[in-house]
């Protein structure tokens, strides 16, 4: 047909814009007519989808949506007894007609079940989307509800009556606002409310102030907001579903060894479990406050449940009440309204009980050592205060951690740490690495050769010095090994000369000590026959070491280092009973 229609234009001699124009009128007249009998006849109203019914009589008129979409912004349907098409509404568009109708129904504060109907013809009439609809009625009947709403809450806690609880019910059912819109305006509302509490509480002098403060916006939810929940649901008590009460009831068992862990945490309990029976749980300020702001004021209220109301007296005197369990009934109210989960209020708890618990046990760990008498203490302690052992192990570790590391930075410092005392506490797991620095530790490396070194026993052994030593201590076996070597030249030839000083005070004993330390010296680096200036005394010095009774591979390797020939050593042993020419009897001085 429309090729024929373009023939037909032809021979008229036609323009295109002619043609469109004629096109345009005649199938506007039509689409007219087939909307208001697709209307009167309630075939539009059956179709379930309403935009695709009036996108297939475009398509079949052949007929642009556009221009449809312009004349269903111009045409109006007036709501009678019978519904036809109306009048030109010039100036006016279909949202503008549909609030206006809304308005005209709703100035007696309620929608009636025929002005829904009416409303509902009128939103099919005009085409009006569905999300238009309902944003007209949140904002006209929103706002009617919304001042219901400030009245309610106006009224106070003294001032929620019947009358009150009767204008939230028709409100909020009258003006057919969905759930989610009513609960969204009263959340609003009281949120507002919950600040101004939470505001007061901040400028408040002191702690007994500020929970004076929160306790007033805990009655304000359990006796206006938690009512008017109420109202709007139709509800006797804010109940939740069955579903979210059976992940409460799953997520409380499995935080049950965390609640009966600590004292404060066992009084919050029973209030939390039969919370949402009493009061509402939806309205909280969880996205208003910050995590912090929000366990910080629950942390305030927890103190004055710990410690009691403060109340001054004359002459600068104060008097601590002490406060009973019932302030743990508003403490778990507090930990709703302020949107805390179970693991926030535990993580409170926690942290209150170790910094109580921390407090004391520093005291107690003073000196950083633990004994047995002190672990009796520590435990009596995490009893009273509550505090889960495994919290209580990992505090008394780091007290001691930090004071021993001080301890032992000391201790090698100066010199009064050992290399057995530093095993025994590589096995009682403490970590050297931490607790002492590489500089001290290569100091206590070298102590602990000068010991050896002048030990006096001629020992040395080198899988001790060159690797366990090491090894325990966590220091580079190449540069220990240097230090080995360089210490044992420099000791040897000093306790060559300290021997010798030894002999001269005949200071027997302590001789053969030196002479060992000499040989412990020669183990760790060989050295070559030493010299002296004086070869007798250097014989002296074998014949004392010989009366020692040493081992023989002892005794022949301190003759090679005094370069004591074998015959000379066989006198020296020979004469090994005579008295040394400055022996042992009483020395004669001349006057």
């Amino acid at each position: 047909m429309l090729a024929a229609l373009n023939q037909l234009r032809n021979i008229f001699g036609l323009g295109k814009r002619e043609a469109d124009t004629i096109t345009l009128d005649v199938t506007s007249k039509v689409y007219r007519k087939r909307l208001a009998q697709a209307v009167t006849s309630g075939e539009l109203e059956a179709f379930e989808s309403k935009a695709a019914y009036l996108q297939n009589l475009c398509e079949e008129l052949n007929f642009d949506p556009q221009k449809a979409l312009e004349i269903h912004q111009a045409i109006s349907f007036a709501v009678k007894l019978e519904l036809t098409i109306g009048v030109l509404f010039k100036g006016n568009n279909q949202t503008e007609i549909y609030r206006q109708k809304l308005q005209q129904l709703v100035a007696d504060g309620e929608l009636s079940d025929e002005d829904m109907k009416a409303l509902e013809r009128l939103q099919v009439m005009l085409c009006v989307p569905k999300q238009t609809v309902e944003a007209a009625h949140a904002d006209i009947c929103g706002s009617l509800f919304e001042k219901v709403v400030k009245e309610a809450i106006a009224c106070g806690i003294d001032g929620y009556d019947t009358e009150t609880k009767n204008a939230v019910r028709k409100a909020a059912y009258g003006l057919r606002l969905t759930r989610e819109v009513a609960m969204t305006i009263a959340s609003k509302a009281v949120r507002k409310i919950f600040i101004t509490y939470i505001q007061r509480a901040r400028g408040a002098g002191s702690r007994t102030e500020s929970a004076k403060e929160l306790k007033k916006m805990i009655a304000f939810n359990s006796f206006v907001a938690s009512q008017l929940v109420a109202d709007i649901k139709g509800e006797s008590s804010d109940t939740p579903p069955e579903e979210t009460r059976e992940e409460q009831i799953q997520q409380n068992e499995e935080e049950d060894e965390e609640w009966e862990s600590l004292q404060s945490l066992r009084k919050v309990k029973p209030s939390r479990n039969n919370l949402r029976k009493e009061i509402q749980t939806e309205i909280t300020l969880k996205d208003d406050l910050p995590e912090r702001e929000r366990t910080e004021l629950y942390k305030t209220y927890l103190l004055f449940c710990l410690t009691g109301q403060v109340t001054k007296i004359p002459f600068g005197v104060q008097i601590t009440t002490k406060k009973d369990d019932s302030e743990y009934v508003f403490l778990s109210q507090l930990g709703s309204i302020l949107g805390l989960t179970d693991s926030e209020i535990v993580g409170v708890h926690q942290g209150l009980a170790e910094q109580a618990f921390r407090q004391q046990a520093e005291v107690i760990l003073a000196d950083g050592q633990i004994t047995k008498a002190k672990m009796v203490q520590l435990n009596e302690l995490q009893k009273n205060v509550g505090l889960p052992p495994q919290y209580a192990q990992n505090i008394i570790k780091s007290i001691t951690t930090t004071k021993l590391a001080a301890a032992l930075e000391t201790a090698v410092g100066q010199g009064r740490l050992s290399i057995k005392e530093i095993r025994e506490l590589k096995e009682s797991s403490v970590d050297i690495n931490t607790m002492i620095s590489e500089s001290l530790r290569e100091n206590l490396f070298k102590k602990t050769l000068a010991d050896i070194f002048s030990s006096g026993t001629g020992e040395f052994d080198e899988e001790e010095v060159y690797e366990n030593i090491p090894k325990d201590l966590n220091i580079n076996v190449e540069k220990a090994k240097k230090v080995v070597h360089e210490l044992a030249r420099s000791r040897l030839s000093n306790s060559l000369i300290q021997a010798v000083s030894l002999l001269r005070q005949r200071n027997h004993k302590a001789l053969v000590y030196s002479l060992n330390d000499l040989l412990a010296c020669d183990k760790a680096v060989p050295a070559t026959p030493l010299s002296w200036e004086v070869p007798e005394e250097l014989s002296d010095l074998f014949i004392v070491y010989l009366k020692s009774d040493p081992p023989p591979e002892k005794l022949s390797r301190l003759q090679y280092l005094l370069g004591i020939s074998d015959s000379t050593a066989e006198t020296l042993r020979a004469v090994k009973d005579r008295e040394l020419p400055n022996g042992a009897g009483e020395e004669e001085f001349v006057f």
